[in-house]
């Protein structure tokens, strides 16, 4: 580790081979704590290379207990946080509505790190069980249309970093890894980045896979569809500017999706949103999230995607789905 944490302060990379092997070694307990936290803290002071994500992420896949849902056509909708915005739980929420709407998703997620409440915190404070029992996750998907796949449960190799990372309390490359690691391998995916450097590395990493994708982060700094200005998406074929105008839907301000300070608070909004009684701000953001998604698996517009999304809340199929994976967790 010496001779890495060397070259990095140096302004040098490393390889995609080398990064590998520094997360393999890190789960092996090779490293010590201050080494580990030095490592991550470069991170936070430099550019990560396309090679090194790539290191890492080839890392954490080879790690992670694999769970088979391929039966299913799911799809992902994760972001890597990190924006400092501590907006409502939105991609959360757009995944209970996009499986109200029929479409299976493998929820990836982990506890809120360097925000108030992240998309583990909020579903455990709903009541929601987390399991890596491959029967009970196939289950949970065939009834409710989504399954959640909480990251400490399949990557074991990073115990070690989990409690480094709480105690920095700032976002780490780890930020960036979570969407490319579910340990579902789901050939469908949205995912929501925190900059436009990191979107065109993903941009490259994802072009090399076989999945169906919309990578989108929005030009104010969101790492999701905010409606609060234009969002840039990179999908498979095209790159495109999505305005709120496109959805036919008003631009938001930035306080109107505010998540609270608290994992409490944060659950008080998404229980108001999903029992249909959000604002027309915070419902439409989610809309467009989980509208995205829908669009992305079926092949449609992103317009019938968001109008299948509202009829998914409105109708009570999204509450309907929360409500029996809460009932399957007691």
């Amino acid at each position: 580790m010496k001779h890495i944490l060397n070259r990095l302060t140096n302004h040098e990379s490393i390889s995609s081979q080398e990064a590998k092997n520094v997360l393999v070694d890190i789960s092996e307990g090779k490293y010590n704590q201050s080494q580990i936290a030095s490592f991550l803290t470069i991170y936070m002071m430099r550019s990560i290379t396309l090679e090194e994500l790539q290191g890492f992420r080839d890392a954490l896949l080879e790690l992670c207990i694999p769970i088979d849902l391929s039966d299913f056509n799911t799809i992902d909708l994760c972001g890597t946080g990190g924006d400092g915005k501590d907006t409502f739980n939105i991609s959360t929420l757009s995944s209970f509505v996009t499986a109200g709407a029929g479409v299976k998703v493998a929820k990836h997620g982990n506890y809120g790190v360097s925000s108030a409440s992240g998309s583990s915190n909020v579903m455990e404070a709903l009541g929601i069980h987390f399991s890596n029992k491959s029967d009970f996750l196939k289950y949970a998907i065939d009834q409710t249309g989504i399954c959640v796949l909480h990251a400490p449960l399949f990557h074991p190799a990073m115990k070690n970093v989990a409690p480094i990372r709480k105690e920095l309390g700032v976002k780490t490359f780890f930020n960036m890894l979570g969407p490319m690691v579910n340990p579902s391998f789901p050939k469908n995916q949205i995912v929501g980045v925190f900059n436009l450097e990191l979107q065109r590395i993903y941009g490259y990493l994802y072009q090399n896979t076989d999945k169906n994708y919309s990578i989108v982060h929005a030009i104010d700094g969101y790492d999701e569809i905010s409606l609060t200005g234009n969002t840039k998406i990179i999908s498979n074929a095209t790159e495109t500017m999505l305005s709120p105008s496109d959805l036919n839907v008003n631009q938001v301000k930035q306080s109107e999706i505010f998540g609270g300070s608290t994992v409490r608070a944060a659950a008080k909004i998404f229980k108001n949103i999903i029992n249909g009684k959000g604002t027309d701000a915070q419902n439409n953001v989610v809309y467009a999230n989980a509208g995205l998604a829908i669009a992305t698996v079926n092949g449609i517009s992103h317009q019938d995607g968001f109008q299948l999304a509202k009829e998914s809340l409105e109708s009570g199929k999204a509450k309907a789905s929360l409500e029996r994976l809460i009932e399957m967790s007691r």
